[in-house]
């Protein structure tokens, strides 16, 4: 189902400036361009800087180093331009926000920017995710991180194809994943969880990737060669079809998450608050569609066999999950790309809004029809993320199939390359 994207969902609030907490920026390349300018003070509309949107209920060589780095300088610089209307619209969503009765919530999984002094609004229809030019130590640094210090990995288990890790000779990575299935459900879900999110960001670059630029116009498109690089069997010692089975695990998670928020959104008092009646009523109805349509298909995966062991065990296992997943948000601070961290953090938050839904099951059962919950509650920017997050995997899965038809008229193409999305159809 497509439809036009509404003015609430195309726009989101996030800090590209909070600085990385692990290690010296060092960035992709030092020019200046490669850094968004924040607006001066005086051009930031007041409604905006006081807005803090909680609720929307009724709410190599030198040479080529620096060629690679002024790509990645055009490339990966967001635009933040905002129109006239936009900017009023802010106002007066965040006075709509403001005006509702506030309940302090720890959020278990969910990390946003919108409190942050420094969160500015960035229109997506504008920022497309797709290829760079941010590449190299940096990037891999970034998920690398992510993974050897945060996916509950000793240090002496090395995963296939890890570029910063010594070589390992004959090992094909069977080590590592005879390691993973000796990991609790929860562990193996969470490093899942970060494969497919991984799988998913490669898979769009693959698509909307800069296949040439004359007379300073890019041309984007799907490159196969890119994409065989990073998912064909043969190239990439069969871990190109595990990162695809994480993809569509980490779809369903998602896909289950909007099934069981529906009751939250289905409620009179939400009416997805932008200024807009029509439009607000158009999107809820549009919303409301696709949450029918989650509950008609058939679930593969049960939430509630997480954490279900001692209460002890489970509630410190529950933390460490959390942690794990909160530190994972940090790092995205660390990416060198400002493009590059916006869709990040923003697929990040995406992720951490469906646990949080996942695991607060009882909490939305008994939401009051008419009045805000204490229990469970949902800011304008979890939303955002939320939905635009299962719109990128969406995309993903779409895409796989794409390739398949690009795959089997390519020259190159191999039984094995074919093999690659053959057996990932749902």
């Amino acid at each position: 189902m497509r439809s036009k994207p509404s003015s609430g969902g195309a726009r989101v609030q996030v800090n590209l400036k909070r600085p990385c907490p692990f290690w010296a920026e060092d960035g992709h390349c030092s020019i200046k361009d490669c850094h968004v300018e924040p607006c001066p003070e005086s051009k930031i509309p007041v409604g905006i800087k006081a807005g803090h949107s909680n609720k929307y209920l009724k709410v190599a060589n030198n040479t080529e180093e620096l060629e690679d780095c002024e790509q990645a300088n055009k490339l990966g610089a967001v635009n933040s331009t905002l129109s006239n209307q936009s900017k009023e619209a802010f106002i007066d969503w965040a006075r709509y926000d403001d005006s509702q009765d506030h309940f302090c919530e720890l959020d278990v999984f969910s990390c946003s920017d919108e409190r942050s002094p420094a969160a500015q609004y960035v229109d997506l229809l504008l920022n497309p995710e797709r290829y760079t030019g941010y590449k190299g130590p940096s990037a891999w640094r970034v998920w690398n991180s992510i993974y050897e210090e945060n996916c509950f990995k000793p240090r002496s288990v090395y995963r296939p194809l890890n570029p910063l890790a010594p070589s390992r000779g004959e090992d094909d990575g069977e080590s590592f994943y005879t390691w993973l299935e000796g990991l609790c459900l929860e562990k193996r879900v969470f490093y899942k969880l970060i494969s497919g999110l991984h799988a998913s960001i490669n898979l769009h670059l693959c698509v909307n990737y800069l296949l040439e630029e004359t007379w300073g116009k890019p041309s984007w498109g799907p490159n196969i060669k890119e994409f065989k690089r990073r998912f064909d069997p043969v190239e990439t010692k069969g871990e190109g079809p595990r990162r695809l089975k994480n993809l569509y695990f980490l779809y369903l998670i998602e896909l289950r998450a909007l099934s069981k928020v529906a009751p939250y959104f289905e409620r009179s008092i939400v009416d997805l608050y932008t200024g807009n009646t029509e439009e607000d009523a158009d999107t809820k109805t549009l919303l409301l569609s696709i949450f029918q349509d989650t509950k008609s298909f058939p679930m593969h995966f049960d939430e509630k066999s997480m954490f279900a062991g001692d209460t002890k065990g489970a509630k410190s296992l529950k933390e460490e999950f959390r942690l794990h997943f909160k530190n994972i948000s940090h790092i995205m601070d660390c990416v060198g790309c400002d493009k590059c961290r916006l869709w990040g953090k923003l697929q990040t938050q995406g992720l951490g809004t469906a646990l949080k839904i996942l695991f607060s099951e009882k909490e939305i059962q008994k939401l009051p029809e008419n009045s805000p919950s204490k229990g469970f509650q949902l800011t304008r920017q979890e939303i955002v993320a939320l939905l635009n997050a299962f719109g990128r995997l969406s995309t993903s899965i779409r895409e796989l199939q794409n390739f398949k038809v690009l795959l089997q008229h390519s020259s190159s193409c191999t039984h094995c390359c074919e093999a690659i999305v053959e057996q990932f159809t749902l």
